[in-house]
């Protein structure tokens, strides 16, 4: 049984996890050094969402220390939730994807050419920031027909609501060298 497991471990292509597949899309760079950053410094799931650490603040003060502390706390947890309820928003919306396959392929487009030739129109040379903003553009209708403006806002209001009912409700952690602090009688 354990020799079957091993020729199936070997039989796997190598890079083909999740865990190394999804930093390998992502090009060398600024964006894959703060995935890096937040993916070092994500905090255990299981204590994010553990049900017996929420509970009622008792006064404004204590929800107003809970908040600060626990996206202090949960940052990298919380970019992860923003990520995942745009990823939601997109997967959800076919013409949303139709609208990002049009930009994204403009973009290929314009890439492909500036590789074989510069982009002259009109007979002057078209910069590469004007030709992504040509390409945006293009594709505007179909953010507009799409309604992307709402899912925006969709996306930035879900979000509020759940991580800041998270960082109110989640009792905070303890941390090392924190001072006790005593309640006036």
């Amino acid at each position: 049984m354990a020799a079957e497991k091993d020729q199936q471990k070997d039989a796997e292509p190598e890079g083909l996890s999740a865990t190394t597949l999804l930093p390998k899309l992502i090009p060398s760079g600024a964006g894959r050094e703060w995935l890096e950053r937040r993916r070092a410094t994500i905090r255990p799931w299981g204590s994010f969402v553990d049900q017996r650490r929420f509970s009622r603040p008792r006064n404004l003060g204590e929800l107003c220390q809970r908040l600060v502390r626990n996206v202090e706390y949960y940052q990298s947890n919380y970019v992860f939730v923003f990520l995942g309820l745009i990823l939601y928003c997109v997967v959800t919306s076919p013409m949303l994807l139709v609208a990002l396959a049009v930009f994204f392929g403009a973009c290929y487009i314009l890439y492909l050419r500036t590789l074989q030739s510069k982009f002259v129109l009109f007979g002057r040379e078209v910069t590469p920031a004007h030709q992504y903003a040509l390409a945006g553009g293009v594709s505007f209708p179909f953010f507009w027909l799409a309604g992307a403006g709402s899912a925006v806002f969709w996306v930035l209001g879900a979000t509020l609501v759940v991580i800041g009912s998270h960082a109110a409700f989640h009792q905070t952690e303890a941390v090392d060298g924190e001072e006790l602090q005593m309640e006036p009688v």
